[in-house]
Formats: C-alpha cells, sequence, structure tokens
C-alpha cells in the first residue's frame, strides 16, 4: 500500500497523521517521511489497528 493510499484511510477516518504517528510510536515528521515508501502488508495491517483504535476512541468522546 502506498504513502497516498495510507492517507486517504487515516482522513477517511477522520483523523489526522499526528494521531497515528503517535500511536504507531514515532513523530510526525518522521511518519511523513515513512509515507514516502510503500508499506509491507504486516505494517498494513498495524496501521488498520491503530486507526480502528483511534476511530473507537473518537466515538466513546
Amino acid at each position: 500500500m502506498t504513502g497516498t493510499e495510507v492517507k486517504q484511510l487515516i482522513f477517511a477516518a477522520g483523523l489526522k497523521c499526528w494521531q497515528v504517528a503517535e500511536l504507531w510510536g514515532v513523530n510526525d515528521s518522521n511518519f511523513s517521511r515513512r509515507l514516502r515508501k510503500p508499506f509491507n502488508e504486516s505494517e498494513v495491517e498495524r496501521l488498520k489497528a491503530i486507526i480502528d483504535q483511534l476511530s473507537a476512541q473518537k466515538e466513546t468522546v
């Protein structure tokens, strides 16, 4: 999955990249740099889990 596709997933969930970066365990700038390269399957699964987690938190607030 490309960085552009990852960003589309994040924005479609109503989230910001910095929120995902925080749970990913990196600074926002490092995450933005990471978006320049394709993500492998395990990274995509991890991203989707983070997005789901953040979306669930957003719904409860």
